[in-house]
């Protein structure tokens, strides 16, 4: 089908419900040396919880194009799902989020994705299940940006149709949040996409898989990932921060102080990312962007699940006005 209006914002991405099951009993226990971590509890046993919420319509994808719209862009979904209630439910919270839900494309004897968020204090451990969807890009009047972030381990070919549509479509600005099966798909098959990326965000651990490293040195790794074709890196350090690469010059941007603890820490990244990618379609200057994005994760960990606590622009604007002296990035 042939779609004929055109976007400011156009997310591609696999869609997800999540199930976040509050634990009551539980412990972490964490590797001195290497800061891996393990949630632990009592096996083959009865497990206390506090409390289920269920959130629809969620994914990186699906969380990028609600910040977008939020923000007051035109944004739309391409996304698979399936013929069934769940995907129903998807579809209407789209939609009440101001989402066209146009380029969806829905299978019959396919499931919507549903996820499984193990939630015990502020953090979350993530049961997924991607399910195969026979993948193919709809026909999509060019947008003034185009944001890739995770899809299924049976994209491939999917993301070579990606490929040929963005080098098609030279005007098309490119944002690029990979998920886990692109990481694993490598650079070489996805350097076509590397190369068309304007605008590419990981995290630190998410970048030294990419590159294959265990460099510490954060300018080496934001020169890394340019070197494979982007032209602006974000690498995100959670609560440290997140630093940039504009192919000159690196920065360096605190987190937006927190004014409560943070409730819930899903889709931080997403709203960061996402919230970078949308400042620079308003018209936004990078380093602006780079002051606007924390704003959002800020806001989105005090709420449970992804979208919750994503700003309008003007709600934005009002954090930044009272923000600390020294809330800007700093050369590095």
């Amino acid at each position: 089908m042939i779609f004929s209006k055109k976007y400011d914002f156009v997310a591609i991405g696999d869609i997800t419900t999540d199930a976040f099951i509050r634990l009551k009993e539980a412990s972490v226990h964490c590797d001195v040396d290497t800061s891996a971590c393990q949630i632990c509890m009592n096996f083959a046993d009865k497990i206390p919880y506090e409390f289920v919420e269920v959130v629809k319509a969620v994914g990186n994808s699906a969380n990028a194009s609600v910040a977008g719209a939020r923000l007051g862009l035109s944004s739309a979904l391409v996304s698979d799902l399936g013929m069934d209630t769940n995907g129903d439910e998807c579809i209407s919270e789209l939609k009440k989020n101001n989402v066209s839900t146009k380029y969806l494309s829905r299978h019959k004897n396919i499931q919507t994705n549903y996820h499984y968020v193990l939630w015990y204090e502020a953090e979350r451990t993530i049961l997924v299940r991607h399910n195969e969807y026979p993948y193919t890009l709809p026909t999509i009047t060019a947008p003034k940006w185009l944001y890739v972030s995770s899809l299924g381990g049976a994209s491939e070919r999917y993301h070579e149709e990606i490929m040929d549509y963005v080098e098609k479509n030279p005007e098309v600005k490119v944002a690029f949040q990979p998920g886990t099966f692109q990481m694993k798909l490598g650079v070489e098959k996805l350097k076509r996409l590397y190369a068309r990326t304007e605008i590419f965000v990981c995290n630190v651990e998410e970048s030294r898989r990419i590159l294959n490293t265990e460099e510490k040195d954060i300018k080496k790794l934001l020169v890394g990932i340019a070197g494979l074709g982007p032209k602006i890196v974000v690498i995100t350090d959670g609560p440290k921060g997140a630093y940039l690469y504009d192919g000159n010059k690196s920065y360096f941007m605190r987190i937006y102080p927190d004014p409560k603890p943070p409730y819930e820490r899903t889709g931080a990244g997403d709203a960061f990312a996402s919230t970078f990618v949308s400042a620079l379609a308003l018209g936004k200057t990078v380093l602006e962007a780079l002051r606007i994005a924390p704003v959002n994760s800020m806001s989105v960990v005090q709420y449970v699940g992804a979208q919750k606590g994503l700003l309008t622009l003007a709600e934005i604007e009002e954090w930044l006005a009272k923000a600390p002296a020294d809330y800007w990035p700093k050369e590095i």
